[in-house]
């Protein structure tokens, strides 16, 4: 069951940002001037990537800041949670 979940966090996000892209290409396209910053942000930190896609059709300002800062703990804990969970097996 752990396996489970450890793969819905780490693929799950990559997944639904390319199901995005594909559905909806002139969001991705506004938020972004070329297309290799989605390509490092979908592989490197997905959830802050889409999080900054949601909020970024009119520019992100003020308070939609803090939703792209959840992204960002969002991928910290992805990525922490794991090596912590590692170290307390041992």
């Amino acid at each position: 069951m752990c396996c489970v979940i450890s793969l819905l966090v780490f693929i799950g996000p990559r997944i639904a940002a390319i199901a995005w892209y594909l559905t909806d290409t002139l969001r991705w396209n506004n938020a972004f001037s070329n297309i290799l910053w989605p390509i490092l942000g979908v592989l490197f930190l997905p959830w802050t990537t889409l999080a900054y896609v949601l909020m970024s059709p009119g520019g992100v300002d003020g308070l939609q800041w803090v939703v792209v800062a959840l992204g960002v703990l969002a991928d910290l804990g992805a990525l922490g949670g794991g090596g912590y969970s590692r170290r307390n097996r041992s």
